[in-house]
């Protein structure tokens, strides 16, 4: 196993031959898409898989949610695929075996195992090809909450994930009486392919909050001028959206009654995933506190809140209490407030709470800009601002000339300036306190990274010995994502190398007005939230703020090649993706 471990990408695609190694690219890199056959079908909800063997099957098929019929990829016939329970210390073989007649794959997100197993075609293998059969085999060597998905052309839009738990071998520091998984995502009858083409034409295609005439946005004329005078739109929040989107619990629309059981007095754990493929979810249960227990996996010291918001790609587990009433509504708003996704905690099924309405939509500040003139705020609210602040803003306003915006002097001399980059933050600072768009102004407690600590102390709290800074860029008109101004390459990448346990901090800087969440494959990191460098909270998946920074500390014990990428699927296949390389303990640094 070893020597598995230490065999390189560029090795193993060099061994296939010219051929084999652009057919082993992932379908979005080749640029085209095969069409599915239909194999039946597709079934909402989760069954459970457990053992040393598993064997998972994926398959071509017609999903139906709340009316609405489009093509789907499921795995062992549901959406989402079967719950993998595994344990601490154990050994696993998973058998996936591919149906489809174009390739796929299956990425474990947030597992340490052995590259070659991590399942990023054109990464660390060459994917599965059509009704041929993967033997994944590793140790399981950690515990929590994950999560599994496709990592071939747009599949995970259509289906293609689900959930996975790993018990720890010495049990859970905190009992509960009833533990569910709660897994968000997306359903659109479109197919994925027609929506990369969209956006890629028209950016704001599918936005259908876009300020108007006759809109009711709190936005002076002024205000109005000035978005229109930098080409920008307040409410370019999300890509993708409702009603193109329905908002799924567990694969069911809102009105399709997904509920979860409980007796008062009960402690219910809830392992929230996002498994979308664009949507960042507000998560709260009015009337209920929540109590935050770990977060991508990894245990932290308990923290109660009233709400959270969960990027794509992330995993919170959260306790509640229920008491007091029936029924408990657990409603999951998209970030724009464009639909929700819902469920029930019910004290005897079909018991109903009453369900919000959806809150207003949010609209994007100058700090979003990375025009820090104050905090973080809400949508324009200017009752919210003292006199100073609002006279900065009304300063920085007229001061926009509609190109200030795109001062590419302001970027490091390693940042590739071309076509791909129509903006650059003016002044981006960290904004681990932000709870995300949305929720700057709620009255009640909201999550942010600054709140979470590690649990358990970290292995390695060494001072890093260098500093890598790498820029988030983008055209949002011309749907082009980056690192550092390059568009990733499947085939000519030049990978961001680490040397063997090499401690390094990494400083992600936004220069776009979208979040984006920022997930590492292979290992964790450690957040550089203020908190003491051995409880500083582990995570795979950071949000970097619009105009803002984030920074987390590595320990690059991983050896071999790493996808490091947004995990908005639209931004990933429209370029948001690196290799990070990491050498092994006999390698030459």
């Amino acid at each position: 196993m070893s020597d598995l471990i230490n065999v390189s990408r560029r090795g193993l695609i060099r061994g296939l031959g010219a051929g084999a190694a652009l057919a082993a690219a992932p379908a979005w890199a080749q640029g085209h898409s095969i069409k599915h056959r239909s194999g039946g079908v597709i079934r909402p909800g989760f069954d459970q898989v457990s053992g040393e063997v598993i064997n998972l099957a994926v398959r071509a098929g017609t999903r139906t949610v709340q009316g609405r019929r489009g093509h789907g990829v499921a795995v062992n016939g549901s959406v989402p695929g079967p719950l993998v329970r595994l344990r601490e210390g154990q050994n696993v073989r998973i058998e996936v075996t591919n149906h489809l007649d174009e390739d796929t794959s299956i990425h474990w997100h947030g597992l340490l195992l052995p590259f070659q197993f991590d399942g990023v075609p054109g990464v660390s293998f060459p994917g599965i090809k059509p009704h041929q059969t993967f033997t994944y085999e590793f140790p399981v060597r950690q515990s929590g909450t994950y999560w599994y998905h496709s990592h071939s052309g747009l599949q995970e839009q259509t289906g293609h994930y689900g959930p996975l738990v790993i018990d720890p071998a010495a049990g859970e520091p905190m009992q509960v009486k009833r533990d569910y998984i709660l897994l968000l995502s997306e359903f659109t009858p479109l197919h994925p392919h027609f929506i990369m083409q969209r956006l890629r034409t028209g950016e704001h295609y599918f936005n259908r909050q876009l300020p108007t005439w006759t809109d009711k946005y709190p936005m002076s004329g002024e205000e109005r001028r000035m978005w229109a005078q930098m080409r920008m739109s307040p409410t370019d929040i999300a890509d993708v959206s409702a009603p193109t989107y329905t908002y799924l619990a567990n694969g069911r629309g809102p009105h399709e009654g997904m509920e979860y059981l409980f007796t008062p007095g009960d402690k219910v754990r809830l392992r929230l995933i996002n498994g979308g493929a664009m949507t960042y979810f507000n998560v709260r249960i009015p009337g209920l506190a929540m109590t935050v227990i770990a977060a991508d996996g990894q245990n932290v010291r308990p923290v109660e809140v009233d709400e959270l918001q969960i990027a794509v790609g992330e995993t919170y587990d959260v306790v509640v209490e229920p008491r007091g009433a029936e029924a408990y509504a657990i409603v999951c708003e998209s970030m724009d407030r464009s639909g929700m996704a819902l469920a029930m905690l019910t004290s005897r099924p079909g018991a109903r709470a009453e369900v919000p309405a959806l809150r207003d939509p949010p609209l994007l500040t100058m700090a979003d800009m990375g025009m820090n003139h104050g905090p973080a705020r809400g949508a324009m609210d200017h009752g919210a601002m003292d006199h100073g602040e609002h006279q900065a803003a009304k300063d920085t306003s007229h001061s926009m000339d509609g190109m200030s915006m795109r001062d590419t002097s302001l970027l490091p001399p390693d940042v590739t300036v071309g076509p791909g980059i129509d903006m650059v933050s003016m002044a981006p600072v960290d904004k681990m306190d932000d709870p995300g768009l949305g929720l700057r102004d709620v009255k009640h407690r909201v999550l942010n990274y600054r709140m979470l600590s590690a649990l358990e102390p970290n292995a390695d709290t060494r001072e890093p010995s260098r500093l890598l800074e790498i820029h988030l860029t983008g055209n949002m008109e011309r749907y082009m994502w980056s690192f550092d101004g390059k568009m990733f390459n499947a085939v000519s990448d030049v990978p961001i190398r680490f040397a063997w346990k090499e401690r390094v901090r990494v400083k992600l800087v936004n220069n776009t007005m979208m979040a984006h969440p920022i997930h590492l494959h292979g290992m964790f990191f450690e957040l550089v939230n203020g908190q003491p460098p051995a409880h500083q909270p582990r995570k795979n998946i950071v949000t970097v703020q619009p105009g803002a920074s984030a920074t987390f500390d590595l320990t690059a014990n991983e050896p071999g090649d790493w996808a490091f990428h947004c995990h908005l699927l639209y931004h990933m296949h429209g370029g948001m993706m690196q290799i990070v390389t990491v050498m092994g303990p006999e390698d030459k640094a």
